[in-house]
């Protein structure tokens, strides 16, 4: 240490600066991930409506098939009844016969087809109207979502933005080898560099501390490091002063 007393109340400013900052940071990294989630959940519902729409158009385009294969059989079935007046035998009759109700057979299969897919289609329209619906609400409520997220992102880079200044004013004003030694140890540990005396416990680790040592932090005259986690150990007199005033009450 370069000698200079030891002004715990700043480092102590320093460490509730960086632990604002690193929530703000971490925020700040989640609200992208957030977005592309209610991105994804727009898309979805537009993937929705297009599937459910695909469904009404296939089943759109079958029964115009049918349709148009029902016209041309019964096409045929009105040829055949005409050519029924101008066949000369039995046979030719009787084999008219089964061809026009073959076909016939056939129109009935596939208007059965027809209303089938008729009913089908009720089915398919509610599907989409729901979609849709589905889209608009959940559309306006995800942009919502969107917006809001844009603005609490605009509104943490301006706390952030902050921050970082009264902490650049404040590093000013801690003596350089402390803030050197601060941040070594919040690299090590995670961003927690300091750690208060409880009971004369390390309240991070729960080490006991020893006597002199307690002495030596309390007169701030050097930076004690805990014996067990290696955070810079410091005391809030604050406290311990007001723990004094209401025992002398008792």
């Amino acid at each position: 240490m370069d000698g200079a007393e030891v002004d715990f109340e700043k480092l102590i400013q320093l460490q509730e600066l960086d632990n604002s900052l690193r929530q703000i940071t971490a925020e700040l990294s989640d609200i992208p991930k957030l977005i592309k989630q209610i991105e994804e959940k727009i898309k979805a519902d537009s993937e929705l409506v297009a599937i459910s729409k695909e469904k009404l158009s296939q089943n759109q385009k079958k029964r115009r098939e049918l349709e148009s294969e029902v016209k041309d059989l019964k096409t045929q079935i009105a040829k055949f009844k005409h050519q029924l007046n101008e066949v000369k035998t039995n046979r030719e009759y009787t084999s008219l016969v089964k061809e026009i109700q073959d076909t016939q057979f056939r129109v009935d299969r596939l208007e059965e087809e027809i209303i089938k897919e008729l009913l089908a289609a009720d089915d398919i329209e509610e599907e989409v109207r729901t979609a849709n619906l589905k889209q608009k609400n959940d559309q306006e409520h995800l942009r919502q979502e969107i917006e809001a997220l844009n603005q609490r992102k605009k509104t943490l880079e301006e706390e952030k933005s902050q921050l970082l200044k009264q902490k650049e004013e404040l590093v000013r004003l801690i003596p350089h080898s402390q803030f050197q030694l601060y941040q070594s140890i919040a690299k090590k540990r995670g961003g927690i560099a300091l750690s208060r005396i409880k009971d004369e416990f390390c309240s991070i680790c729960q080490l006991r501390i020893r006597p002199q040592m307690l002495n030596e932090v309390r007169d701030c005259s050097k930076i004690h490091l805990c014996e067990s986690c290696g955070r810079i150990l410091y005391i809030d007199l604050s406290e311990e002063s007001g723990e004094e005033t209401e025992g002398s009450s008792r």
